[in-house]
């Protein structure tokens, strides 16, 4: 084999075994390393007001993009990252909810729990970890638990996700610092879910955001949840 043949070879064998280490880095770091890294790094720039109203969650969340435009009369932190589930939050809590002593949390998440195969016990399971997390770190602070929507891409989900709400609201009925917020009846007309998400059927379009904002907000004025410590 000539000399230029054999650089090329070690080059190409060089190139695959740097693949794999980086395959194997990547498969080493835990799922939304980078997201959780970036909201590190946004609040050392802009270091959130304490006592704001976190709204924590799965792409709903992160896509709510006047989400503070559209609770005027409120500090609000965002921190949606597409594709997490209940028990992503959990494994974050320490460094996406606990540091920012929020007044209320707002909180999206079991769609994709159930679409990943989660039974709707898992999902309660899970919201009580988390229940549990915040009761070790905030105290009484209230968790606005948003129920899981309906969309046109996830009817198959719907029955499993109509069963984990009622477990949840259930729960919250038990529960002071959990309120449970329906706004997956909204999101129906007939027993199918109204024409109110984007192009891939699954995410929302405004009109899907101004039913949330809505009922969420009317929540947030009204229900007679317990109160977060040192935020009067």
């Amino acid at each position: 084999m000539s000399t230029s043949k054999t650089f090329a070879a070690i080059m190409a064998a060089a190139a695959v075994l740097s693949g794999v280490a980086r395959a194997a880095q990547d498969q080493s770091q835990p799922r939304f390393a980078e997201e959780i890294s970036v909201f590190g790094v946004e609040d050392e720039i802009y270091p959130p007001a304490p006592c704001a109203t976190l709204f924590l969650g799965s792409s709903s969340i992160r896509f709510w993009f006047r989400l503070a435009q559209d609770f005027p009369k409120r500090e609000t932190i965002r921190r949606g990252f597409g594709g997490s589930t209940i028990a992503d939050a959990n494994y974050y809590f320490d460094r996406i909810v606990a540091p920012y002593h929020p007044r209320a949390i707002v909180f999206y998440a079991g769609e994709n729990d159930i679409n990943a195969g989660e039974s709707p016990e898992g999902v309660l399971d899970d919201l009580e970890t988390f229940l549990a997390k915040k009761t070790a770190a905030l105290g009484d602070t209230p968790v606005y638990f948003i129920s899981i929507k309906p969309s046109k891409a996830r009817l198959d989900d719907l029955p499993k996700q109509t069963e984990a709400n009622r477990l949840i609201a259930a729960l919250a009925a038990r529960r002071a610092d959990l309120v449970y917020v329906d706004v997956a009846s909204a999101m129906l007309e007939n027993g199918a879910p109204k024409d109110i998400f984007i192009s891939d059927n699954l995410h929302m379009n405004h009109t899907g955001y101004a039913i949330w904002r809505n009922i969420i907000g009317k929540a947030l004025r009204d229900a007679p949840a317990s109160k977060a410590p040192n935020c009067q």
